[in-house]
């Protein structure tokens, strides 16, 4: 979803959000400079600055000396731009910072200082990387490995049964 350019009113504090415009991407975030701090990037924004390499110099800027409210970030929200619910999830492997984001219009928002405590999760894409094939194996793989230990318990029960089935339809000599 493209920026309509309108003024958003913060998830969190509900105060208006100012845009920033960040020449090197072409883009405007979204950042509560009145209110509680929080960032909201529209759909996609938030990969071009999620990376410790990634330029996020007018987005300091904006948000440099100023001092936040406090919210209370276990409250749900509603995402500005479409006003669905905005659903809580990790943002990357490492499974440390929870943010909110929305899944009908793709939009994230990130509390005062979870921007800066995200890029400081790795220090390289590779880092990114190998953290998120650990976490997909550890989660996948326990799921794998617990539903091949329940599928040898079912056929293990299974197992006299069968027996007495080929003893019934090839007669004795198949070994009961």
């Amino acid at each position: 979803m493209s920026d309509t350019l309108q003024p958003l009113n913060c998830p969190a504090c509900h105060k208006e959000m100012r845009k920033v415009f960040v020449p090197a991407e072409g883009i405007n975030v979204d950042i509560c400079v009145d209110g509680c701090g929080g960032i909201f990037f529209d759909n996609r924004e938030f990969t071009k600055f999620d990376e410790k390499a990634e330029n996020i110099d007018e987005i300091l800027k904006a948000v440099e000396g100023k001092q936040f409210e406090p919210v209370d970030e276990s409250l749900p929200r509603t995402c500005p731009v479409c006003g669905s619910k905005m659903v809580k999830n990790y943002a990357s492997a490492n499974r440390q910072i929870q943010i909110d984001e929305c899944y009908s219009c793709g939009g994230k928002f990130l509390d005062n200082g979870e921007l800066q405590a995200i890029r400081a999760e790795f220090e390289t894409e590779a880092e990114r990387s190998a953290a998120t094939m650990r976490e997909l194996y550890d989660t996948v793989g326990v799921k794998l490995r617990a539903m091949e230990d329940e599928q040898k318990e079912a056929n293990a029960k299974r197992s006299p049964l069968n027996k007495l089935f080929r003893a019934m339809i090839y007669g004795s000599k198949s070994g009961i």
